[in-house]
């Protein structure tokens, strides 16, 4: 069975509905997976805009959430999953406004794209605290089994 990562609320390559952004509720939108490998020892997700600021000059990878440490028994988040509702063990980094939890699409120009990726690692990674993108890939990296990714696209209306 194949690592898949999907979202009732849309699907890859459409439109990120308006409750999921900042625009609207700002609330996470919901994220299931199946196919985990049975190597895996836990679950690594980050979802990222690489269009910053403008799709037609690119200047930065933007990270709008980021969770390690997702056991590898998870199969899935709630819409608008808060802290203490994130599967048991679940760490917390920091996104790109520098806290813990969920920013959804704010784009200041144009259509970008929201990358959704889920790693499945061989190991748990330590506890790194809120870290940051940088430190949870560098922690991760000799550790990814598989990935699987879910990309969603919004335009500021």
């Amino acid at each position: 069975m194949a690592f898949t990562l999907m979202s009732e609320a849309f699907d890859d390559g459409s439109d990120i509905p308006q409750t999921y952004t900042f625009d609207g509720d700002n609330i996470s939108p919901p994220l299931a997976w199946s196919g985990v490998p049975a190597s895996a020892k836990s679950l690594v997700l980050i979802v990222d805009d690489p269009d910053a600021p403008d799709p037609a000059a690119p200047q930065r990878v933007w990270t709008h959430w980021l969770l390690y440490n997702i056991p590898p028994d998870a199969a899935f988040l709630q819409e608008g999953v808060k802290p203490v509702d994130l599967p048991p063990g679940t760490r917390e980094g920091l996104n790109d406004w520098k806290r813990t939890g969920y920013g959804g699409p704010r784009p200041p120009i144009g259509k970008h794209r929201y990358f959704h990726k889920l790693y499945a690692l061989d190991s748990v990674l330590p506890n790194l605290g809120n870290a940051t993108r940088s430190e949870v890939e560098k922690a991760m990296k000799g550790h990814v089994i598989e990935q699987a990714q879910l990309i969603g696209l919004y335009e500021q209306r």
